[in-house]
């Protein structure tokens, strides 16, 4: 129990992290461009040092490569079939097609954050301090996670009690992976392996495809600005971790 409530107050920093964007719902293009680009930054770090060198360690090149070719092929179907319900009028597309990044965003982010409920069991496991050392990581990782979603879905004009409630339902996705890792007699490292690059892949997809260039018709200077920062908040992270 005292394993799932740490693990629970961990995932709630991404509801913390969409709570911080509601509170001021208006934004100016260049911090709307830093915020995109910011997100953009994040979660690409996160990926080159966190996701990737994890999955390979435990599960090995083969393990990582089909897990990331699953991830990105997994965000491609995703977004192709979210595209079906685009709506004609070119304003009301605009809205659709920022609620749909901060859908996948919250799918991108829901798996990973479920191998690392599965990493915090782990780390109690091996040593108390290590699994309290790994929450507090987590939870400095979903603040900026959780500021990512709800952006593009305030930018759609979803409201502000719909944001937090997504962000809410991602949050439960670190302590369900929490529980799983205690349901599991010896936690398969194949296993965990695949879900850290599943998880890289589907990010990378909206980095590239979403975040960034979205970033960049906002306004293309300040979004290298958020970009830089981002990735540089990711790099202090990982040191942390």
């Amino acid at each position: 129990m005292y394993i799932l409530v740490l693990s629970l107050l961990a995932g709630l920093a991404t509801t913390f992290g969409g709570l911080m964007v509601v509170a001021r719902p208006r934004w100016s293009e260049r911090s709307l461009a830093v915020l995109l680009g910011g997100a953009g930054g994040i979660m690409g770090g996160v990926v080159l040092f966190d996701l990737l060198p994890s999955a390979w360690r435990l599960g090995g090149v083969l393990a990582t490569a089909e897990g990331f070719c699953t991830g990105v092929i997994f965000l491609f179907c995703l977004d192709r079939l979210f595209s079906f319900f685009m709506p004609a009028s070119p304003q009301e597309r605009n809205k659709f097609y920022m609620i749909n990044m901060g859908y996948l965003i919250a799918v991108g982010i829901a798996l990973h954050d479920l191998p690392e409920g599965i990493a915090i069991t782990a780390g109690y496991a091996v040593a108390h301090h290590l699994g309290l050392v790994l929450v507090i990581a987590i939870a400095l990782h979903n603040i900026p996670e959780g500021m990512a979603t709800a952006v593009p879905l305030l930018m759609g004009g979803l409201s502000s009690r719909k944001i937090v409630a997504i962000n809410g339902l991602v949050s439960l996705f670190t302590p369900a992976g929490a529980l799983l890792g205690m349901m599991l007699l010896k936690i398969s490292p194949g296993l965990i392996a695949l879900l850290l690059a599943v998880a890289a892949g589907a990010m990378v997809y909206i980095v590239r495809f979403e975040l960034i260039p979205e970033s960049r018709t906002r306004h293309p200077n300040y979004s290298l600005l958020g970009i830089f920062v981002g990735f540089n908040i990711s790099i202090l992270l990982t040191m942390w971790h």
